[in-house]
């Protein structure tokens, strides 16, 4: 299945996957996350995206709501560090509607007070909601101590303070400064010809005009491991160890995304799984993933257990680490390794939604997206000595940080 790209004069990438499906999708993807925030506008980005749909110049929240749920699609957006998505999922008879409201909402949204009054009370109470959740809220915390103070550390949502302070000049101001055609990338998927897609796109924003985009990140500085216990009204002890990851550019990205297939990956047999598991009972839940940001990353390992298992199961972690780190893969375990994870890229690939996504995210940072047989020429080609290589730089004891709610 093969792309088709574009760029228009004013910077905007445009890129299209057809598919012989009669539904489609289309959405716009911004380079701009909660990394992105200044001091004062901690959960600004993920503000911003929610009153997208609160008002245009020309329309109200209740029209946004209706345009695209009164033929069957869906609008959905959702903010991440680095990332803001707004897209839309429709029958293909509705492309042009899709494309209109989308570009509405991304270029032209108004951010009205009475509508920000009410959408910080939303705001917060997902804040409160998060907080009932330690297993999610410990990774945020985590990345918080482990970034010492760099925006890249900043929970999504933000805090009350920042949000009541928030304003429309506030949401205007983000989109100005990051809603800008050269710092996204318009992706979609479908029937729809390029060349319609584009002429869409000429005549909508040609008479648009945009500042010139400047905006520069800074990486995080030195990160030194930590060990922290927080007091938590809990009744499970919650565990999260990880530490620094190579970032979405570099090539040891691909065999560590291999390697935390077999150390926590999503099937059952994965190591940890089976250590603190399947053979001790220590855990119901025990993980590890990877994130990858444009210029650092991160590897984390989360478990929960009952408190007076807590230091068994930390040792367990410990102990599949360093047999990962020392103890090379026979040639059997590394071709099953890779049958493994080219089985779930394939089952994952028949997602559509996900297919769709994953087209926008590849482009916005990569300008280029790689089709399934390239991902698993890339992993075909992986050694088990790189992955010895990439366990002995990531998963090191002196590498490592842990933080545990107790």
């Amino acid at each position: 299945m093969s792309y088709s790209s574009y760029v228009l004069s004013n910077g905007l990438r445009i890129v299209h996957l057809p598919t012989d499906s009669p539904v489609s999708y289309c959405g716009y993807a911004i380079n701009a996350g909660t990394r992105d925030e200044a001091e004062n506008e901690f959960g600004l980005a993920h503000f911003v995206e929610h009153m997208l749909f609160k008002g245009t110049g020309k329309r109200k929240s209740w029209h946004i709501l209706n345009r695209m749920e009164n033929v069957g699609g869906e609008l959905n957006a959702y903010t991440t560090k680095e990332e803001t998505f707004v897209y839309s999922v429709f029958m293909e008879e509705h492309y042009n509607r899709a494309f209109e409201l989308l570009t509405d909402l991304v270029f032209n949204s108004q951010f009205p007070m009475s509508e920000i009054e009410k959408e910080v009370d939303v705001i917060l109470d997902e804040i409160n909601s998060y907080k009932d959740s330690p297993s999610e809220l410990i990774y945020d915390e985590f990345e918080n101590f482990l970034f010492n103070g760099h925006t890249l550390g900043h929970n999504i949502l933000g805090d009350e303070t920042s949000l009541l302070s928030f304003n429309s000049e506030s949401g205007k101001s983000f989109i100005r400064r990051y809603y800008v055609p050269s710092n996204m990338v318009f992706f979609s998927m479908g029937r729809k010809p390029l060349h319609k897609i584009i002429k869409m796109a000429e005549s909508t924003l040609s008479e648009l005009t945009f500042p010139e985009f400047t905006h520069e990140r800074k990486a995080p500085d030195l990160i030194v491991p930590f060990t922290r216990r927080e007091a938590q009204e809990t009744h499970q002890t919650h565990v999260l160890i990880g530490g620094k990851a190579y970032d979405m550019y570099d090539p040891k990205r691909i065999p560590l995304f291999l390697l935390n297939n077999i150390i926590g990956g999503p099937g059952m047999n994965n190591r940890l799984n089976v250590s603190l598991r399947e053979k001790n009972g220590l855990a119901y839940t025990v993980d590890s993933s990877i994130t990858n940001y444009t210029d650092t990353g991160l590897a984390a390992i989360y478990f929960g257990t009952d408190p007076k298992n807590a230091k068994k199961a930390s040792s367990l972690v410990y102990k599949e680490l360093k047999k990962i780190r020392e103890v090379k893969l026979t040639d059997n375990q590394l071709t099953a390794a890779k049958k493994q994870i080219v089985g779930q890229l394939s089952v994952s690939g028949d997602n559509k939604e996900g297919l769709f996504l994953g087209l926008g995210k590849s482009f916005l940072h990569y300008n280029r997206y790689d089709t399934l047989q390239e991902a698993i020429t890339k992993i075909e080609s992986i050694t088990a000595s790189q992955l010895l290589e990439v366990a002995n730089e990531v998963f090191t004891e002196e590498n490592l940080s842990t933080l545990i709610y107790e």
